[in-house]
């Protein structure tokens, strides 16, 4: 090689190298532009979710007049073992022992239109008892609302107003939901209207949080803050997919963790509400839990799946279609079940009357049993019954959630846990306080208040009946009175 090719090639290398250089900065250009291109969309795409969906979200306010007095003394407690403040924070005030004043309560929260005439879906708590619903639109008007139907028990409710041809959303199908998926957030935090937020799904079928009785939320960091309950919970195309209830938090706001009833969940509730005014749920009868690998083994399954039955309710729907405390329900109508919380809840989410198809592992095979749907007391009747039985106790029982569970040192499902105690009453009188637990009624293991009531009305004998109370320091057996 001569010296002119020699001199020649170190140019020709850096022209080399750097040609390359410019086409990969064009390249990396090029994907940058590409990048922008796909955030702006996204951006456009939640635009036009918050364009065509804030119409149809409500500003809801209410007034109620309520009697308050200063007590006594309230949750007397001689040991010092359950504060105040905690006892309220769970248990709510007790009865007023001195003559009652009258104030006007006042609340806020959102509520969302599902109808061209004015239906409305929101949350139990946001509307409660309420003497009075006033509702704003996002164009400014202010109308009187009616309610439809509360169930405290799942935290749905519907009201309406009475006005034609008003912006609607549509429901969507929560169950296609997928965890990382997004999802956005209208309502009304802090009074401030039609504020969206957006996040994602970061998990499904959440239960045993304490916020109502049936339980399946999903779980979003979409923010959600106090006057947010009651607002839709929308997916990309601005289908709702859950009503926003409720949040996590240990200083009252945004922690980045927020709670939405499913809305699968909700139709069957909203439809009855809409219809009756009031939530018959599907009954088969039987306690039932998750299953553990230990008790997989014991039944001689390869793995932990399905539900154990512990117990079947004697003359109950469960009970005449044949099923037996350690059947494990492994499907129904051909899905799988995932936990014993979702199972109850798609039972009480279906009518008395529904027929459905268990897959159920017995005796190390599995058979196919149809059962038809009970139905639970009537409601109203239910209450009634309680309160009647409270009031010969003079205490009040609530079930035991797990956050309470955790607060006051008991195991899940160990009983009924005492959230009032009457001044004077039979339960005062022996030295049963707010905070205790009732763990059986004549040697029979009660984890529910209807469990409780049910088991009262099996084994009281002449007028008297037989319970097991635990204190933080003790337990014992006490004969108590129920006439």
């Amino acid at each position: 090689m001569n010296r002119k090719s020699l001199a020649m090639r170190g140019p020709v290398r850096f022209l080399a190298v750097a040609g390359f250089a410019l086409i990969v900065a064009g390249l990396r250009a090029e994907e940058a532009k590409e990048e922008v291109q796909i955030l702006r969309k996204a951006s456009k795409a939640f635009t036009e979710v918050a364009r065509n969906t804030i119409p149809a979200v409500v500003f809801i306010h209410v007034e109620q007049t309520v009697e308050t007095g200063e007590p006594a003394r309230p949750f007397n407690d001689p040991h010092g073992l359950f504060g105040d403040d905690f006892l309220r924070r769970f248990f709510g005030t007790p009865p007023q022992q001195r003559a009652p004043r009258q104030f006007r309560r006042q609340g806020q929260g959102s509520g969302f239109l599902i109808t061209d005439d004015g239906y409305i879906l929101t949350n139990s708590h946001v509307v409660g008892d309420a003497d009075r619903i006033m509702v704003r639109l996002q164009d400014g008007r202010e109308l009187e609302a009616r309610r439809v139907g509360t169930d405290p028990r799942s935290e749905v409710a519907v009201i309406k107003i009475e006005a034609e041809d008003l912006p609607f959303l549509k429901l969507g199908d929560s169950d296609d939901l997928e965890i990382g998926e997004w999802v956005i957030a209208i309502g009304n935090p802090f009074g401030l209207s039609a504020t969206l937020t957006v996040g994602v799904v970061s998990a499904k079928g959440r239960s045993n949080i304490g916020i109502a009785e049936y339980e399946d939320f999903i779980q979003t960091d979409a923010a959600i803050n106090p006057g947010n309950s009651g607002g839709p919970l929308l997916n990309v195309d601005g289908k709702v997919v859950g009503i926003n209830t409720a949040i996590f938090s240990r200083s009252g706001g945004y922690m980045g963790i927020g709670f939405a009833i499913p809305v699968n969940m909700v139709k069957t509730i909203k439809d009855q509400l809409v219809q009756t005014g009031k939530v018959t749920r599907g009954h088969i009868g039987i306690a039932i839990r998750d299953l553990s690998e230990e008790l997989a083994e014991q039944f001689g399954m390869e793995r932990a799946e399905g539900i154990l039955i512990d117990a079947v309710m004697d003359g109950s729907a469960g009970e005449k279609a044949g099923l037996n405390h350690g059947d494990i329900i492994l499907r129904v109508n051909g899905k799988r079940t995932e936990t014993a919380a979702a199972f109850r809840n798609m039972v009480a989410g279906n009518p008395p009357g529904t027929e459905f198809v268990l897959s159920v592992f017995r005796d190390g095979k599995e058979v196919e049993i149809r059962v038809t749907t009970g139905s639970l007391e009537d409601e109203a009747d239910t209450q009634e019954q309680a309160q009647e039985l409270f009031g010969k106790l003079g205490m009040t029982l609530q079930n035991l959630t797990r956050e309470v569970a955790e607060r006051l040192g008991y195991p899940e499902d160990a009983g009924v846990v005492v959230s009032q105690v009457e001044a004077g009453g039979q339960a005062a009188r022996i030295g049963i306080r707010p905070g205790y637990l009732v763990e059986s009624v004549a040697r029979k293991r009660v984890a529910t208040v209807e469990e409780f009531l049910q088991a009262v009305r099996e084994h009281a004998s002449g007028g008297r009946i037989m319970l097991r109370i635990r204190g933080p320091r003790f337990a014992q057996f006490v004969i108590m009175s129920i006439e």
